[in-house]
């Protein structure tokens, strides 16, 4: 492959990853929902204001958004990390709301490495 093939390659990947901690337009921001219509007021524009927010959000909302795969389509689609919804799909719906809080956060710091 030439060189300039492959120059090619790296840009056009390199334009559409985006960067864990991108931040998004407040209308592509992940609006919490306790039910559908009942927005909480909150929303998150970026992985590290996901993970804040996600600490002090209802605990209807995270059942609510789990059961329907929202974090994980929002976090794939919209921040474009693949794996880390991926991992968060992996986490156990079946445990009470503040645990699937407590280990979505945890899967959220780790793979972002941000600090709250």
């Amino acid at each position: 492959m030439s060189t300039k093939v492959q120059a090619k390659k790296q840009l056009i990947t390199k334009r559409t990853r985006a960067k864990p901690l991108t931040k998004v337009s407040f209308e592509n921001g992940f609006h919490f929902y306790t039910n559908i219509g009942n927005y909480t007021g909150v929303t998150a524009t970026n992985l590290n204001e996901f993970a804040t927010k996600l600490q002090t959000i209802p605990k209807e909302s995270i059942a609510f958004h789990f059961q329907r795969k929202d974090f994980q389509e929002w976090i794939k689609c919209t921040i474009n990390d693949v794996a880390l919804a991926e991992r968060i799909s992996r986490v156990n719906g079946e445990q009470s709301a503040e645990d699937l809080r407590k280990e979505i956060l945890k899967t959220v710091e780790t793979s972002t490495s941000c600090t709250l």
